[in-house]
């Protein structure tokens, strides 16, 4: 008999232990914090993901779990050169180890090459999928070559002449300086 695994309840240490697999492609509105940071709707776009559990001999020889995550999603990010939408590819390869708890996942997490995870036998796999793609998106999405030329002035004419009307203050300033005291009166 197969064992049936859910991302959203997923028996870690079981999981691991069958070496089981589980691959979707989720449609990108399902993840709700990467939807906050899109430029535009994207409700074609899917995340493909497969993550493929195993066990590991621990330091002590008994079987650690361990679970390898792959996931991809091409989505609309805000240009930072010309401000309008960019299609991002972000993508994650990663593996993690499962630890006993928070106090041995912070003392083990210097040393360790992999990332550290707490067992769970209630691990929510699209949580993890939709942090780990988060910290995919780049710092500045920008296009290639942008589709519209980038304005590279802060200001345009109108504000420019409308500057230009107003009489300098240190002109103001200079000019009552130089006023004789009497005339002030």
């Amino acid at each position: 008999m197969k064992r049936e695994f859910a991302p959203e309840r997923l028996n870690v240490p079981g999981f691991a232990a069958a070496a089981a697999t589980l691959e979707a492609a989720d449609p990108v509105p399902k993840y709700e914090r990467l939807v906050a940071e899109l430029a535009a709707p994207a409700p074609d776009a899917v995340v493909n993901w497969t993550a493929h559990g195993e066990e590991r001999p621990g330091a002590d020889g008994k079987p650690v779990p361990w679970m390898h995550l792959e996931a991809e999603a091409t989505v609309p990010l805000v240009c930072q050169r010309c401000l309008s939408p960019v299609d991002t590819s972000l993508g994650v390869d990663r593996w993690f180890r499962f630890v006993a708890n928070e106090e041995v996942a912070e003392a083990e997490d210097e040393e360790s090459e992999e990332d550290l995870l707490v067992v769970s036998r209630d691990f929510d796999l699209h949580a993890l999928i939709e942090d780990e793609l988060l910290m995919e998106i780049p710092v500045m999405p920008a296009h290639d070559i942008c589709p519209a030329p980038v304005q590279l002035s802060s200001s345009d004419e109108d504000f420019k002449a409308a500057e230009e009307a107003k009489p300098n203050p240190f002109a103001v300033l200079g000019a009552l300086r130089s006023r004789k005291p009497e005339e002030g009166r």
